[in-house]
């Protein structure tokens, strides 16, 4: 009886951030400048729901380990009708896991916001915003049907419209917030075809029941295969927007219009967890539809690709961990497509922290860097203007290279035994689909080391390019090409006809533009006097972020150190339903590891091949960023040796990469302009026709009675000559047409 009652206040999880996020959300609205003065309150209020919800899942999960069983507490909320609904949760493994990942990254995610948004107006919003998508998720994580999912499924999307344009004067929030609705909505339009659709084959929405009820009708031949098939995938069209798959993966880089710190809980545990959790509740629905499970392993191959491919040039640094979510998606797509269902969950949950505390870092950058060049995100946002932070941010700078290696597949930090384990059932499953994997293997270890070498290591580049635009009236791009290639060359010649005197201006010019862009210890006294009419201004560095902010970065690294080791012991074989659960329980002590020594060897031997692809790709990026910022000053010449090689051959795909593979284009030439069309089209017809015919009527009613009106003058003399007229015209008229006789 103890565990039952303890299983009953999992219900208590969700309304616990609900109702911090309903109260805080009043107050700010009904009181706003009460609100404001007690801000600080209202987020530890926000804090403390959160703990409160964290706290029972994890008994929740303990207890689970004992029993290893599902439990379902029900409501009837349609009691008195064929159609029965009920209402209720579901604890089980899949959920508490869930749970316990929602609320541990959501409750740093809280901790740092009330110090990155401080001086926000805005702020107790964010709070009530932030508890609201918490709640939704875990609302979600524990329904036991369809329509409850589906419910709480729309919640969460609406919650990640709010926060994407918190900033909604920006145009370009607004914007990104609208497209990531339309999106999002393209793909719950196709979940609730799909949910329709399998009502109606097996009368039940309740998620166990329906699956066994499907798998029995379309394994006894009942259901047509083409059919079943058809409405598997309108089920999965709903993860494809949820979890930004191609082709509708546009509204996730987009979506970093919004505060930093959003970014961790929609790019880890919420928004895009939401598609693969659900992919994993119906998953033995699809696993018997081989084309279904087909189709979703080839949409995870190619987003898994082309979200790497969309990764290597990207200048904003939040739009490349963006990209690098995308990309890690698509191998939790890729995996229960090949049937590797537990897999894909074990990397949903070792990504989670590793992009949470990834995503924290780049605010924890972000937040300093615009103390130094403003707020606008072109510049605080540009890792070409970063360099160096490792120096002067060493918390920050400590806590970004595990998630970056972990992201890279480097044992024994988190995402590398779930990457291994998907690269891995990949090649059993399709030769193709194995090489996508293992090269987008390659193309994460390039693309997230690079992002770290030109944001901590090097000199620090904002103040020289400062310097060159104080002197010179051209942006940035200007001078530092956006593959790390130095244009200082080509900038003295677009500026050499400006010269009076060609030969010693521009030497001049050229011997100040490579003086600013040299570091400041290295310069030389020759240089020194060259630009003695060019004071230097204040230079200005980027300082490590407060307690609140650092806290967060170092919990979330804890997790990405250790999380790799949880699937040391995965190679057994014979694992039933509960293995994932059996998986994440089993955290091996170090006098345990010494004593399987032998069975980590043999996972490490068997990860040599992935492995091997991610050192490639990081010896690459060091090659050619590793020296990034450390510009020697040869007189007159300010071109960056290291950038040649990645300008000769890899420009076709830099200018993929940040023309954002052209899908963006395609779908403002082909459908969005389309659409345009159809409106101006439909507003055309509405305004001449349908319009139309009701003015023309209209009009003709008028002049109608004002041509009466004119005849009903009053005046006696034109009644009796109108009633002449008439006895003279009738007798002829009834000549002509005579009146039939009556029956």
């Amino acid at each position: 009886m103890a565990v039952e009652l303890s299983n009953k206040s999992a219900c208590i999880t969700p309304p616990c951030p609900l109702v911090a996020s309903c109260l805080t959300g009043s107050l700010s609205s009904l009181f706003p400048k009460a609100t404001r003065s007690l801000r600080r309150w209202c987020a530890a209020f926000n804090i403390f729901s959160l703990v409160v919800a964290m706290f029972v899942s994890f008994v929740l999960f303990w207890r689970q380990t004992a029993t290893h069983s599902i439990q379902q507490y029900l409501w009837a909320r349609i009691p008195r009708s064929d159609f029965r609904l009920k209402i209720g949760l579901i604890i089980d493994p899949l959920t508490l896991v869930m749970s316990i990942l929602v609320t541990t990254v959501g409750l740093p995610v809280m901790v740092y916001s009330d110090s990155y948004m401080c001086h926000d107006q805005g702020y107790a919003r964010f709070h009530a915003y932030l508890s609201l998508f918490v709640a939704s998720m875990l609302g979600l994580v524990l329904s036991p049907n369809m329509i409850q999912i589906y419910v709480f499924w729309e919640l969460v999307g609406m919650c990640s419209y709010l926060p994407i344009g918190f900033w909604f004067a920006r145009s370009s929030a607004a914007n990104a917030c609208q497209k990531a609705s339309v999106t999002n909505r393209i793909g719950d339009f196709g979940l609730l075809l799909g949910l329709l659709g399998i009502y109606w084959i097996t009368g039940s929405f309740d998620t166990y029941e329906l699956c066994d009820r499907f798998v029995e009708l379309t394994s006894s031949g009942v259901v047509n295969p083409i059919f079943a098939n058809t409405i598997a995938l309108l089920l999965f069209i709903g993860p494809i927007a949820k979890s930004a798959q191609f082709p509708l993966h546009v509204w996730l880089p987009d979506a970093t219009e919004g505060p930093t710190p959003i970014s961790a809980p929609i790019h880890a545990a919420t928004m895009v967890a939401a598609g693969i959790f659900f992919i994993a509740r119906i998953f033995e629905l699809i696993s018997t539809l081989p084309l279904a499970t087909s189709t979703i392993s080839w949409v995870g191959g190619v987003t898994t690709l082309s979200g790497a491919t969309l990764a290597l040039a990207q200048k904003d640094l939040k739009r490349g961990l963006a990209y690098s979510t995308m990309s890690q998606l698509g191998y939790m797509v890729l995996a229960p497509g090949i049937g590797a269902s537990q897999s894909a969950l074990f990397h949903l949950i070792t990504h989670a922290y590793s992009k949470a505390s990834l995503s924290l870092g780049s605010g924890s950058v972000i937040h300093s860097m615009e103390k130094v060049v403003g707020y606008s995100p072109s510049r605080s946002q540009n890792i070409f203007l970063m360099g160096g932070l490792r120096r002067c941010m060493p918390i920050t700078g400590i806590t970004f290279p595990p998630g970056t290696l972990s992201l890279c597949g480097i044992p024994p930090l988190a995402c590398f035994r779930s990457k291994d384990q998907i690269i891995a059932e990949s090649w059993l499953n399709s030769p193709y689909l194995g090489l996508i994997a293992s090269s987008t293997a390659g193309l994460t270890a390039f693309y997230t080391s690079r992002i770290y070498l030109l944001t901590f290591e090097g000199d620090f580049r904002a103040n020289q390019i400062n310097y060159i635009e104080s002197h010179i009236s051209l942006p940035s791009e200007y001078v530092i090409h956006s593959w790390g290639g130095d244009q200082l060359d080509l900038l003295t010649r677009r500026t050499s006809s400006n010269f009076a005197s060609p030969d010693v201006e521009r030497e001049e010019f050229a011997e100040v533009a490579n003086f600013a862009t040299v570091p400041i210890p290295k310069r030389d006294r020759s240089y020194e006097r060259t630009i003695q009419s060019y004071p230097e201004p204040k230079l200005l560095h980027p300082q490590e972020s407060n307690f609140c902010m650092a806290l967060p970065l170092t919990i979330l690294a804890i997790p990405t150190l250790l999380g790799g080791l949880i699937g040391v012991d995965s190679t057994r074989e014979g694992y039933g339903p509960n293995f994932l659960f059996d998986w994440l329980i089993s955290i091996p002590s170090f006098s345990e590891v010494n004593r399987n020594f032998g069975k980590l060897s043999e996972v490490l031997i068997s990860s040599i091949p992935s492995l091997s692809l991610s050192l490639i790709g990081l010896s690459i990026s060091f090659k050619v960023y590793g020296q990034f910022g450390k510009i020697s000053g040869a007189r007159g010449n300010g071109k960056l040796r290291e950038g040649g090689v990645v300008n000769t051959f890899l420009v076709p795909a830099g200018n993929w990469s940040m023309n954002r593979g052209y899908i963006d284009y395609f779908y403002k030439i082909y459908f969005v302009q389309s659409v345009i069309s159809i409106g101006k089209l439909i507003s055309h017809f509405d305004q001449w026709i349908i319009d139309g015919l009701i003015n023309v009527t209209g009009a003709s009613n008028l002049s109608g009675g004002e041509s009466i009106r004119h005849t009903k003058s009053g005046r006696i003399s034109q009644y009796l000559f109108g009633l002449i007229i008439g006895t003279i015209l009738l007798p002829q008229l009834v000549v002509d047409f005579p009146i039939p006789p009556l029956p």
